[in-house]
Parts: structure tokens; C-alpha cells; sequence
């Protein structure tokens, strides 16, 4: 698998990386919230909170659009889709690995129960 795109999943796993944007990203997933209201539930200076949600718009991962001084943001999921591309590509190596140990297993399991009659 060529990765045309290592920078942007860079930037998308390193926002995926902290548990802090995790939660703002589910909590958009609800929809649209101010940057005071992703702040909320964390002890957090809205700076911090701002902080997060420049890391997570970096990444793609939200939009945010100006209304005054308040900031709105909303989940943009095509960024998360293709982080789920990255992983499903390994997602199909592993499970192929599995089941040749399954068969292998079943195989040496087949041996031995012959070997034992």
C-alpha cells in the first residue's frame, strides 16, 4: 500500500492520540458546539481548549466556523474515514495471519490426536 497521504495521517493519529480531543470528538459527534462548551467537562483554561480544537482542525478532523466571538465547531467524519482506510488495510494482514495459525493449529492438532491412536 503506497501512502500518498503520510502526512495527513500523521497529523490524524497525533490528534487521535490524546484522550482530551477523543472525547470533544465524540461529544461533536452529537453535533455543533462552541469551544467553551468542548472545554466543559475538563479542567481546562479555554485556551487549552482552544489549543485542542487547533490540533483537531489541523488534522481535519472539525470545521469551525465564526459567529462573534464565539467559535463553532462540527465533526468533519472524512478525515476519520480515512484513518479507518490506514487501519483496515492492516486490519486485512492481520486477520489472513490468524487464520493461517488457525490452520496451522488445527493441522498440528490433527497430528498430534493421529499420532496418539
Amino acid at each position: 500500500m503506497v501512502e500518498q497521504n503520510a502526512a495527513t495521517l500523521d497529523r490524524i493519529f497525533h490528534a487521535l492520540a490524546d484522550p482530551t480531543r477523543r472525547a470533544m470528538l465524540r461529544k461533536l459527534a452529537a453535533g455543533e458546539h462552541s469551544v467553551g462548551e468542548l472545554a466543559e467537562p475538563f479542567d481546562m483554561s479555554f485556551a487549552a481548549a482552544a489549543k485542542h480544537v487547533k490540533v483537531l482542525e489541523a488534522a481535519g478532523l472539525l470545521g469551525r466556523t465564526i459567529e462573534g466571538r464565539t467559535h463553532r465547531c462540527r465533526l468533519k467524519a472524512q478525515a476519520l474515514a480515512e484513518a479507518d482506510r490506514w487501519i483496515a488495510y492492516y486490519q486485512r494482514f492481520w486477520m489472513g495471519r490468524l487464520d493461517d495459525l488457525e490452520t496451522a493449529l488445527l493441522r498440528h492438532a490433527h497430528r498430534e490426536k493421529r499420532s496418539r491412536q
